[in-house]
């Protein structure tokens, strides 16, 4: 029986997320929304990024060094925007009463309807389904601190060192600056809005007393505007050999591109497993492992693109009305581009009135490590004067997560429980929200 509506609950999910999937904008370039953030270092139309159309033998010197210092620039603004949608919270496994059974008789284990985000310790009960949906809604505002208005990006020239130049310039080609044609510099303004909506469905069910399984379903929906204003900076001293048009004598040395686009889709789909370990009156232990599957499309930033996982312990107690918990375990990321992570959730619920609760936690990810990749640093010449270049205006750091979340939940006549949460971030790590707000409804039987 209670199979039965745990198999009709997940294929109304799936039907209800279906029609998401067509809403696929068809504007899109091939690469999706990934495909446009590149766009907007493309100067000549139907080229690659950093190509300087016009400009002859010169045209590709960007170009090439983007292999290396410039093509990491740009990968790691997309990298950034197209891995941040896996790190939104789903849900927690279960809420509700939860119930063990003592010769045949449920006995409830819970006051209160338990956190939002974080998870307890307590499992539904053999037999029982949790479902529910709720809509995240947030819009991405700074990376690593730096407002996603005002990225600064310098573009570097590639250093010239063969025999041939060094014959040319009658002298060593080795140091940054000669020739000088090597001062160029491609100085690049980028401002993005990027807002993300992620429906996320799910329902967990109670296998045994002290073992739940369930699976969550994102819907998510991402859409971007994007605007680079780019200026050569040239030390030439008669006619360019860098420019985006016009001629050497005349050229072109600004120009400005803008995209806009949006997706939405299945994301990554979870499957979730949670194991009490120990339950007492006042205080309960259990284990729980979750798996996140590359189904949404990291082209158009709606998934992450590769396989995660997160072990966790969850210690719960309960003191009346108030149960606090704390959740202890790891991220681990099957890619080379992203660091594991530890992550620590500590916080509690409080039961105000009989149907009312409040909940609060501090949810933190903390990467493990070096990060995996690095910025580049400051470029140094030495001719025809010392300078240094940065490349950029984000900086090297860690990317830590630490968020505080605040948030209500109300149970009505009919048993089901309206939830809505405020997540706020604390510190600059990553690329981050200034609030994502959560509204949902909960379910269970």
């Amino acid at each position: 029986m209670f199979m039965r509506r745990l198999g009709w609950s997940v294929l109304g999910f799936v039907v209800m997320s279906t029609p998401a999937v067509a809403q696929m904008d068809m504007g899109a370039t091939e690469g999706g929304l990934r495909g446009k953030i590149a766009e907007l270092f493309v100067f000549t139309p139907g080229t690659q990024p950093l190509f300087l159309g016009g400009a002859g033998t010169h045209a590709n010197h960007f170009l090439t060094s983007a292999a290396s210092q410039n093509g990491l620039l740009i990968s790691f603004i997309g990298n950034a925007v197209g891995t941040n949608v896996a790190s939104i919270p789903l849900s927690a496994t279960s809420g509700g009463s939860t119930f063990r059974f003592e010769g045949g008789a449920p006995v409830r284990t819970s006051v209160s309807p338990g956190p939002i985000f974080a998870e307890r310790a307590q499992t539904l009960g053999k037999g029982r389904v949790f479902v529910g949906a709720n809509i995240n809604r947030l819009q991405f505002q700074s990376l690593r601190g730096v407002g996603l208005h005002d990225i600064r990006l310098n573009f570097v020239h590639e250093n010239v060192d063969t025999p041939a130049c060094d014959s040319i310039e009658g002298r060593d080609c080795a140091p940054y600056g000669v020739p000088r044609l090597e001062n160029d510099v491609i100085a690049l303004r980028l401002a993005l809005d990027l807002d993300m909506t992620v429906t996320s469905f799910f329902v967990s069910f109670g296998l045994l007393d002290r073992l739940d399984i369930g699976v969550a379903l994102p819907v998510v929906s991402t859409s971007l505007v994007g605007n680079s204003d780019a200026q050569i900076i040239s030390f030439a001293e008669s006619t360019a050999a860098h420019f985006f048009g016009g001629t050497p004598s005349n050229p072109i040395l600004t120009t400005t591109r803008s995209v806009t686009g949006s997706a939405s889709g299945i994301g990554d789909i979870a499957a979730r497993v949670k194991l009490n370990v120990m339950h007492s009156d006042r205080s309960s232990f259990a284990l729980l492992a979750d798996a996140r599957f590359p189904t949404g499309s990291a082209e158009d930033l709606l998934g992450s693109g590769h396989f995660s996982a997160r072990a966790l312990g969850i210690l719960s107690a309960q003191f009346g009305p108030f149960s606090p918990h704390a959740n202890i375990g790891v991220l681990l990321r099957n890619t080379d581009s992203l660091n594991n992570a530890v992550l620590v959730t500590v916080g509690f619920d409080h039961v105000m009135a009989p149907w009312a609760t409040i909940a609060a936690d501090v949810v933190t990810e903390l990467q493990v490590g070096d990060s995996k990749v690095t910025l580049p640093g400051p470029v140094t010449y030495d001719v025809p004067f010392h300078r240094t270049v940065d490349p950029t205006n984000i900086p090297n750091r860690r990317d830590d997560l630490i968020n505080a979340a605040f948030g209500f939940k109300f149970l009505t006549g009919s048993g089901i429980t309206i939830v809505t949460n405020a997540l706020l971030p604390i510190n600059e790590g990553g690329l981050r929200p200034n609030l994502m707000w959560t509204a949902g409804l909960e379910y269970n039987f």
